[in-house]
């Protein structure tokens, strides 16, 4: 987990702008992040939609989770879905570089 907690933290330093403390634990970095995003609601609402869309943050499911659970801190909601989304992409890069070991005669 530390070391997908080091690549999430990288991921939102490139993607967010967002600045966490060095060795901060997951747990930091989702407060860190939910904070973030407090801010932005509260003072730049554009960038905060900027952000998504480069994140690739399903904004159907956002929606229906805000919906579904109006009255819960909002920023926490979009920061969990933010760090599924970072998490998604790590994976999926780990994929990727996996297949590239594959010699090409047993790639399809």
């Amino acid at each position: 987990m530390e070391k997908e907690t080091t690549l999430l933290t990288q991921a939102l330093q490139k993607d967010l702008s967002l600045v966490p403390l060095p060795n901060s634990s997951f747990e930091q970095l989702r407060s860190s992040l939910a904070s973030h995003i407090n801010h932005l609601i509260n003072h730049d609402f554009e960038k905060l939609v900027f952000y998504l869309y480069r994140i690739d943050v399903d904004e159907a499911r956002m929606r229906a989770l805000l919906a579904h659970k109006e009255g819960n801190d909002a920023p926490v909601l979009i920061a969990d879905l933010i760090i599924e989304r970072q998490l998604q992409k790590i994976k999926s890069r780990r994929t990727s570089a996996k297949n590239e070991d594959i010699p090409d005669e047993e790639k399809w």
